[in-house]
This record gives C-alpha cells, sequence and structure tokens, in this order.
C-alpha cells in the first residue's frame, strides 16, 4: 500500500514545534496530542524530529533544568521521511533499519504528513485481511 493512502485514511495532520519551544512546552504538545513524537519545523521545513525517547535521555543527563532548554538542543536533527509514492514495505524495512517509530511523509521539500509503526501494522493488516477474504472466496467459488 501506498504511504498517500495510509495518509488518506488517517489524515494528514501533524503536530509540529519549532526549535525554540522549551521542552516543556514539547511535553505538553505531546500530552495534549496524545503522541510519542512530534516533529520540530521551520517554516514548512522539517528541521528535526523530537520524541519521548528524546526527552528521557536528555533528561538522565541534565535533570529538570532540561524543561527550560529549547527543542533544538534534544531534536533528532537528521530526520528519516518518506514521500507519498513509498509503501508500506519500503517504510517498515527503513523504520526497522533505522530504529524509528515515527517517519514524517514530505513532498516537494515541505511536510505534508506522519506515518507511525502503528499506521504501518494496520496497513499491513488490513492489507492481509482482504488477501484472506480473496483466498476463502476463490476457494469456495473454485
Amino acid at each position: 500500500m501506498l504511504i498517500a493512502e495510509i495518509l488518506r485514511a488517517k489524515g494528514s495532520e501533524v503536530v509540529t514545534v519549532s526549535p525554540e519551544t522549551t521542552v516543556a512546552q514539547l511535553l505538553t504538545a505531546m500530552a495534549r496530542h496524545n503522541v510519542g513524537a512530534v516533529v520540530v519545523t521551520e517554516g514548512r521545513r522539517v528541521a528535526g524530529i523530537a520524541s519521548e525517547r528524546d526527552v528521557v535521555r536528555r533528561l538522565e543527563e541534565r535533570g529538570a533544568d532540561l524543561l527550560e532548554a529549547p527543542v533544538s538542543e534534544i531534536m533528532t536533527a537528521a530526520v528519516i521521511t518518506c514521500t507519498t509514492t513509498d509503501t508500506d514495505d519500503t517504510l517498515t524495512v527503513l523504520m526497522t533499519e533505522n530504529r524509528v517509530r515515527h517517519v514524517p511523509v514530505i513532498s516537494d521539500g515541505a511536510l505534508i504528513g506522519i506515518v507511525s509503526i502503528g499506521d504501518v501494522v494496520k496497513s499491513r493488516i488490513s492489507q492481509l485481511e482482504l488477501d484472506r477474504q480473496q483466498l476463502e472466496k476463490y476457494i469456495t467459488q473454485g
């Protein structure tokens, strides 16, 4: 299944923050939107991604002072991205090899959506269910 189809089904809303946003504000946004990662943007360009994991790792090093630091200090700047023409199979490999759970979707250099590992799993399960139904129909009508 194409990433474009996954975005059509789930929507293209993406929670974003600017690099100057504090870590405390980042955590508030994550809690409010019930997400595990937020894309850090400058305009429509992806500057990084900040996840719960990024916060926890830096909290160990810096303590509570981290909450007032800008997101730019904890974000992952080398962001793994995909396009709408990629497939869920390709994304599964990309996520596994790079050990990421959230991948921003880019078109013409601009952020247009985000796909999580949960979105990919849901897509794969839907495809398997469709395949099963087609096989059952083939067997019973064969």
